[in-house]
This record gives C-alpha cells, sequence and structure tokens, in this order.
C-alpha cells in the first residue's frame, strides 16, 4: 500500500507521488510570535512533525521542511504598545519560548526556519509580478497599501469550495482604496501611530506585509515555484492559505500540490485560545507533566480529528507511556535490544500510517506489542521479548514517543547506561534477599525489604517466573521520594557491619 493523504483541495485521500523521486518538499504555517504557545498552538507542529518523520522513516524520502515565523502583523504591534516594549523584543522573545516549547516535545528542528521580517525583498518582487500580470494594484489614495483583486483570478475560493458571492471580506486592511471589499492586502501602507522600526521601503510607498504574502514569499524563496505539501492548522484554510494559493499561482507559480490541515486543540468544545481563557501554556504543563507525556497526548489523536482537553486527559496519556516504559525496562533487564535499523515495522502498523497517519491504529499496533512482550517475559521467552522490545522502540520513535529516545533522558550516555547496570544488580539483591525471606517464611523481613524498596521509588511486581522491578513515575516536586536511597543501604543484608 503506498501512503495517501487527505487532500484539502481536493476533498479526497490521493497517493501521494513527491514531485521529485526521493525526495519531499513541505511548508508549513508557524506561530505568529504575540504571546508564549499554548498546546493548541503546539499541535500543528507535532502532527506535521510525525508526518516527517514517516516520510522518512516509513518511505526513505529526503525531507526539506519550512516552517515559518510571522514576526510582524498588527497583533504584534498591538500587544508591544500595550506591554510598552519594542514589537522586535516581543515577538523575539515568544519566538524563543516556542522554540523551547517544541524541543522540549521532541519535534524535530526545521531545515529551514525564516522569520517574515528577513525576506522583504522576496515580497516585493511577488507584489510586483501581481501588479504586472493585472491581479495586484496599488492604493489609489497614496496610502502605499497593495491589493490582490479577486476578481482578476477565477480561481479564487477553489482550495475552500466556496464562491466569490458568497464570500465576505476576511480581510482587516483598511477598505479604503480597495475595488472590491474582498480584495485583500498583500502590502499595508506604514500609519503614523505605527513604529518606524515596522515599516520598509518599496516602490509602492513604505509600510510592512500582508500575513499571506509572507507565506508565498518565503515559501518560494526555499521551495521554489512548485513543492509538494502545504500544512498549518484547520483555521488557516481561509483566508490565509486560501489567498496564499490565490496570489502564488496567479504570479504563474505552481506552489503546493498537496493541502494537509490539522484540527484544533478544545476545551469544552470550543477552539483553545487566550481569548477565551482556556490556554494552557506549554511552559506551565510542563511544570507537572513530563514531556514526553505531553508529547503523546497531542500525538495519540488523528491529526484531522479534533482533541478535546479535560483534567483527566493528561493522566490517560502518562498511563500509556508508563506501560511502554515499564516493558522495555523489564526486557532491557533480558538482554540489548536491537538497534532499530535492523527491525521490520509491522506490517499493521505500516498499514494504519500508510493510511493519512493512522497514528490510533498504529499506537493501537504499538500496545498490542507491549502485551505480546511481557506475556514472552511473563514465559521466560526472552528472545521473543527482546524482539517485541525492539519492535516497540522502533514504532514509538516514528511517533516521536520512544521512552529510549536520546531526547527524553533514557540511555543517553554511557554513564547512564552503567548506572542501570549497577541499580539492576543492587535491586536484584534485595530480591533475592525477599525471596530467601519468603521461602524461609520470614514474611516481616520480606515485607521490610519491599516497603524499603518503595520508599526509594522502586516498583516490584510479583509474575510467575520470578518478581519484576521498575521505577516509579513521580511527578515533578516528588523526585526527593527517590532520590533518598538511605533505605535501600539499609534494608541490604549485613548493612549495619558495612556502616560500621
Amino acid at each position: 500500500m503506498s501512503l495517501r493523504l487527505f487532500d484539502t483541495a481536493t476533498r479526497e485521500l490521493r497517493d501521494f507521488t513527491p514531485r521529485e523521486a526521493g525526495k519531499v518538499g513541505m511548508y508549513i504555517c508557524g506561530l505568529t510570535t504575540q504571546g508564549a504557545p499554548h498546546i493548541g498552538h503546539i499541535r500543528f507542529a507535532v502532527a506535521f512533525d510525525v508526518l516527517r518523520r514517516w516520510l522518512e522513516t516509513g518511505h526513505g524520502y529526503d525531507v526539506t521542511l519550512v516552517r515559518n515565523v510571522t514576526d510582524i502583523d498588527d497583533k504584534v504591534l498591538r500587544k508591544a504598545a500595550e506591554a510598552g516594549e519594542p514589537w522586535f523584543a516581543l515577538t523575539y522573545r515568544n519566538e524563543r519560548l516556542t522554540a523551547q516549547a517544541l524541543d522540549a516535545l521532541g519535534v524535530e528542528p526545521a531545515t529551514y526556519e525564516p522569520r517574515a521580517t528577513g525576506h522583504v525583498p522576496d515580497m516585493v518582487t511577488l507584489m510586483e509580478t501581481l501588479v504586472e500580470k493585472g491581479h495586484a494594484y496599488a492604493a489609489p489614495d497614496g496610502s502605499g497599501d497593495v491589493y490582490f483583486d479577486v476578481r482578476s483570478w477565477p480561481e479564487y475560493g477553489s482550495l475552500t469550495g466556496q464562491s466569490l458571492a458568497d464570500m465576505a471580506s476576511a480581510d482587516d486592511a483598511d477598505p479604503r482604496g480597495k475595488r472590491d471589499p474582498r480584495d485583500f492586502a498583500l502590502w499595508k501602507g506604514h500609519k503614523a501611530d505605527e513604529p518606524e522600526s515596522a515599516s520598509w521601503p518599496t516602490p509602492f510607498g513604505a509600510g510592512r506585509p500582508g500575513w499571506h504574502l509572507e507565506c508565498s514569499a518565503m515559501a518560494r524563496r526555499w521551495l521554489g515555484d512548485e513543492f509538494d505539501i502545504h500544512g498549518g492548522g484547520i483555521d488557516l484554510r481561509f483566508p490565509h492559505h486560501e489567498n496564499e494559493q490565490a496570489q502564488s499561482r496567479a504570479a504563474g507559480l505552481g506552489f503546493a500540490r498537496y493541502w494537509l490541515h490539522n484540527a484544533w486543540v478544545t476545551v469544552k468544545g470550543q477552539k483553545m485560545g487566550k481569548s477565551l481563557g482556556n490556554a494552557l501554556e506549554v511552559r506551565h504543563l510542563l511544570e507537572s507533566t513530563r514531556p514526553i507525556v505531553l508529547r503523546y497526548y497531542l500525538t495519540a489523536a488523528h491529526y484531522r480529528s479534533m482533541i478535546e482537553y479535560h483534567p483527566g486527559s493528561l493522566e490517560e496519556a502518562a498511563a500509556a507511556v508508563e506501560r511502554i516504559e515499564g516493558f522495555l525496562e523489564r526486557a532491557s533487564r533480558r538482554g540489548t535490544l536491537e538497534p532499530m535499523t535492523t527491525v521490520a515495522l509491522p506490517a499493521a502498523f505500516v498499514a494504519s500510517m500508510d493510511d493519512d497517519l493512522g497514528v490510533s491504529g498504529a499506537l493501537a499496533v504499538v500496545h498490542d506489542t507491549v502485551r505480546a512482550g511481557n506475556s514472552a517475559l511473563d514465559e521466560d521467552d526472552d528472545e521473543a521479548a527482546l524482539e517485541a522490545a525492539a519492535t516497540v522502540v522502533a514504532m514509538t520513535d516514528v511517533l516521536g514517543v520512544n521512552p529510549l529516545a536520546a531526547h527524553w533522558g533514557s540511555g543517553s550516555s554511557r554513564e547512564d547506561a552503567a548506572a542501570e547496570l549497577a541499580l539492576d544488580a543492587l535491586v536484584r539483591a534485595q530480591l533475592e534477599a525477599r525471596q530467601a525471606a519468603r521461602q524461609g517464611r520470614d514474611f516481616d523481613r520480606a515485607d521490610e525489604i519491599r516497603d524499603a524498596l518503595t520508599a526509594v521509588g522502586i516498583e516490584i511486581t510479583d509474575t510467575p517466573s520470578g518478581a519484576e522491578w521498575s521505577l516509579a513515575r513521580p511527578a515533578r516536586g516528588d523526585v526527593d521520594a527517590v532520590t533518598d536511597t538511605t533505605a535501600l543501604t539499609t534494608a541490604a543484608p549485613g548493612a549495619e557491619k558495612a556502616q560500621g
């Protein structure tokens, strides 16, 4: 089965065939850096990170990913003025917060991450082409505004399936100077109450770029006149992506061949947003939630499905992550996991991912494999268990939720591996002492050993083939409970002599 993706433009699943064999060019609309990112903002990056990983790992494509930064627009200027600070200071601070959030959640860096303010010459070139072709015009009032003439492009509305007659104006530009209220701004002339630093000279007058023009210019600069995939949130389909496509194709560019859109994160049925007072900033959530858990939560639903956030959402994700981690920890004590490059992904996993990135089905395969691996461990079938563990590592790596990945700090260095072996030896000695106490019917001693292990954050599970151990997953702020090793030391047989 070949990879099939739902193309918003055609409103159907299409076989994915790249423009150039072996290579994929992908552009996704990044954030407007007017504020710190919440999980609704970040979902798009996680969704397209999964797509990128699957294109690379599942199909061997060389992916060039461009994710832009909109660092100038009306909201940026307004919020900077309200805060009494330069607009570029505000936007840079929030750009850094966004980068930190993406890195914390394991989103791989973009190949290129251009800022809008760094591409004004490209925008001017595109505007001049549109004016020359009769698809754009400068406002006659000398304001410096430049508009796209929607009536000059018969295909306007094709991306979202709308007719021009049914559209209302969705442009926030001053309507003065427009030939039609539905025309949208390519360039916004400088206004007296705006800072001089937010203005660039052009043949049409000083000003700043319109939102839609930015992305067309940046996509062309880094991916060429035509590229494979354009992605973004579902709320960008109109007017942003509709306008991008219209101005690019009117200029003679092929632009995007496939359009993909991810759905929102909602709270009580409403799109998450600061204006609704229901935003959950990534940096604040990570004070109480492990990054891999938040990544799993945002990954687990199909990218075109809404995610409804509720108080128990992250607890459910944490439980799923811990099931995977617990199995991999058990398996790692039976032998060395094979490198994932040598592991064939299960056919059911591949089929789900090739079906428009069916992550729900793919995760079902992951958890089925975890259950099978745990059963193999219970039956002392180490070979089958290690094979299952290597398969789980390979699948979760595709989804960006591999607990053993260096990014999450698990097994990321030789010192970590040595510490794991040392801890395993110490705990195994305690388990053997506990078993000996039980066999000698000294149950008080057996309970004492188990309680001592529990006190330092080690969970014991009795199985038909013997006791197994795993590390408890404390909430942030509870780390003191698992870093005090006094209980482990004093529980050891002969500890009194050692301390003397």
